[in-house]
């Protein structure tokens, strides 16, 4: 294929920028000319790719003062008002250097109006679950009080007069939650419903970046202990007790590892073991690819490399998606649901060794590893990117 240029639009968060730099790598690999869009403070996360960063100011709560909205309806406008202030950048930034293709985050509210302003496709590339065909309808319960909200009639109001704006008629709902264009990176064992799920979408699994596979700057313990992850991702890592219970629960006879970001400072946790390992981050695909159990918050992307590494999981959500995804593991037989309010240091230990220690549990993760594998990945998805340009 003749060499293109890709504008692809993200949003400045690092769980949605991680699961598409595997693609774009791959994309910058076979020639094409990518524009990866993100707020500056991600940017350096965006370069290792090889494509042209296009930096913005973003107003994403970040740094360790970050407060997310607890109102759904208001969380969701974190997304739209930034969206709506770099539009202008964007087409001014594009106009005279258009794309023949677009592709975006879920986050990327903007892009499919730069599709239509340039006349080429836009697809998104999604990080998490889709919707299935009634899903306006099985979700309704959850859904209806959102939108009647006063944060949420207002969220659609400034959604609808943005995109009558740019000559786009649809009803904001509509045109946020079924895109027509979709490429799915995640498992397809991860979305509910997935009978249900319209021609629209491409299920190209996990595209983990090549980059991050390769990193060994993490080595296991020559203890030969069993390795324990735990991590609640970058936006809910503010988990003091969670952790002071992990140590309290393994450090004696597991060998431990937690990501625990900027929120918590490490003295807090007091003296640690040498079994103890505690960073502000880690190389989760390294620990992962040695660990035996993994202690996590359910974010899709935690969730998905677990299950590609076939690490079982004892998750334990805090908010938006993560319930959802702490249920289907559970229902999956890779892993158990622990409520936040049910975690003690003796029920984070009965819930690890059980999960660590069932015969069914390592059979069923042992196929589902192989069933996520064999979905294609960074190859796989690339080529459909292409497809969309021929």
């Amino acid at each position: 294929m003749l060499r293109k240029h890709i504008v692809m639009v993200g949003c400045t968060a690092p769980s949605h920028i991680y699961p598409s730099l595997g693609v774009i790598s791959e994309l910058v690999r076979r020639g094409h000319r990518v524009s990866y869009v993100v707020g500056a403070p991600l940017a350096a996360l965006v370069a290792p790719t090889g494509a042209e960063v296009v930096e913005h100011p973003t107003t994403f709560p970040l740094g360790e003062a970050a407060v997310w909205p607890d109102d759904p309806a208001d969380a969701m406008r974190v997304f739209l008002d930034e969206a709506i202030a770099i539009h202008p950048l964007l087409t001014s930034r594009f106009d005279d250097d258009r794309p023949d293709l677009v592709l975006y985050d879920i986050g990327g509210l903007g892009a499919p109006l730069l599709g239509l302003r340039y006349g080429v496709p836009a697809v998104q590339l999604s990080p998490t679950l889709v919707a299935w065909e009634g899903y306006d309808e099985d979700m309704a319960e959850v859904m209806a009080p959102i939108k009647a909200s006063p944060s949420g009639v207002d969220y659609a109001d400034t959604f609808s007069r943005w995109l009558s704006a740019h000559g786009v008629s649809a009803d904001p709902w509509e045109w946020l939650g079924h895109p027509a264009r979709v490429l799915s990176l995640i498992p397809r064992a991860m979305q509910p419903h997935a009978d249900r799920v319209g021609p629209h979408v491409r299920f190209v699994g996990p595209c983990l970046d090549p980059s991050r596979l390769a990193d060994r700057s993490w080595t296991p313990p020559s203890s030969g202990r069993r390795v324990l992850l735990v991590s609640f991702g970058t936006a809910f890592n503010d988990q003091l007790d969670v952790y002071r219970a992990c140590i309290a629960a393994f450090a004696s006879d597991w060998h431990v590892v937690m990501s625990i970001g900027k929120h918590v400072p490490p003295s807090s946790l007091g003296p640690l073991p040498s079994s103890v390992e505690v960073f502000e981050s880690v190389p989760q695909l390294a620990v992962l690819e040695a660990a035996s159990a993994f202690v996590t918050h359910a974010g899709m992307g935690g969730a998905t490399e677990a299950l590609w590494f076939g690490v079982p999981t004892v998750a334990i959500p805090q908010a938006a998606d993560q319930f959802g995804n702490a249920a289907q593991l559970e229902a999956l037989g890779a892993g158990r649901h622990l409520p936040a309010a049910s975690v003690t240091a003796p029920s984070l230990r009965e819930a690890v060794d059980e999960v660590s220690s069932s015969a069914s549990v390592a059979s069923r993760l042992s196929e589902l590893k192989v069933e996520i594998r064999g979905h294609g990945g960074v190859s796989f998805a690339a080529d459909a990117v292409e497809s969309f340009m021929e």
